[in-house]
């Protein structure tokens, strides 16, 4: 029992995206679960695609005891206007929907890769103004995310920009640690951030330094990125979470780990991947022992 207690105590602030595994939800949030993490990012064909309807999937969720640490993802939303404006507002709706059904706190949203949107950041910031106004009934954050392939926002410190111009209160940042790395922003900027406006922070790796191309960004991203601790970016992935923690960020971390082999391999062995990563960081990096950095690797099993 001392042994469980102690291993929550060191994951409690780090879960999984269901992205990363293959299979029904039910066996995805009882293989979390088993692993011994406390909560679980999850997106909108999590509930859709579920064979007895999205309400039945919102049952299996509360039935399994996990906290939803997000709702994911509004993408293309900002920038547009007349009938592509209201489409987007329509499926914003049903997103926060779902989100709210969920009990989940936080809306992902993207940056717009969408060549009719504005590149005006005031007119993006108003209309993620007026996304977190349809999200304050229903007691919802939104966490706007800058795709590294964004079309005008593709960076966090552009994001943040944003948020600031549209000045709304449960509007701020969500980072993710890939787009970070494949966009090499510097983590220097982090100190500019306000901590209380970071609503989530999603953690992964990739195998290789670079991503030349928004193309193969995009490929990297979407299928082959790695848990932290697995890939070729340990030192910086360590400085941005010891970053987050020094600037007072105290909420949550989610492993946004999209990865074609991890989806053809056993549940349990995908999720006893992420507890690795996740022990890795709440004991070593952020109780401030982490490994010298020749030796920034996860520990073997």
């Amino acid at each position: 029992m001392n042994h469980r207690r102690s291993l929550h105590q060191a994951i409690q602030a780090f879960g999984m995206d269901t992205i990363t595994l293959a299979g029904p939800l039910e066996a995805k949030l009882e293989a979390m679960q088993e692993a011994g993490f406390s909560q679980v990012m999850l997106k909108a064909n999590d509930l859709v695609g579920h064979p007895q309807g999205w309400r039945a999937a919102v049952k299996a969720v509360r039935a399994s005891g996990l906290r939803g640490t997000g709702f994911q993802v509004l993408r293309d939303f900002e920038g547009l206007s007349g009938h592509l404006h209201q489409y987007k507002v329509d499926i914003a709706k049903t997103m926060l929907e779902m989100c709210a059904a969920l009990e989940c706190k936080v809306l992902l949203a993207c940056s717009s890769t969408s060549a009719h949107a504005s590149q005006d950041l005031d007119p993006i910031a108003r209309d993620l103004r007026k996304l977190a106004m349809l999200a304050v009934p229903l007691g919802i954050r939104i966490a706007y995310e800058g795709l590294s392939w964004g079309r005008t926002v593709n960076e966090f410190t552009t994001a943040w920009d944003v948020v600031c111009r549209a000045d709304c209160p449960n509007l701020g940042l969500g980072i993710d640690s890939f787009h970070i790395l494949a966009a090499k922003t510097p983590l220097d900027a982090i100190d500019d951030l306000d901590p209380s406006r970071i609503f989530l922070v999603q953690l992964s790796d990739f195998m290789w330094q670079e991503t030349r191309t928004f193309e193969e960004r995009m490929a990297t991203a979407r299928t082959f990125r790695v848990f932290p601790g697995e890939g070729v970016h340990t030192r910086e992935l360590v400085q941005l979470v010891l970053k987050l923690d020094a600037l007072g960020y105290a909420g949550d971390y989610s492993f946004e780990v999209f990865n074609d082999d991890y989806v053809q391999m056993p549940l349990p062995m995908v999720a006893q991947r992420a507890l690795r990563s996740a022990m890795w960081l709440g004991e070593d990096v952020l109780r401030r022992s982490a490994p010298l950095p020749g030796q920034l690797r996860l520990r073997p099993t």
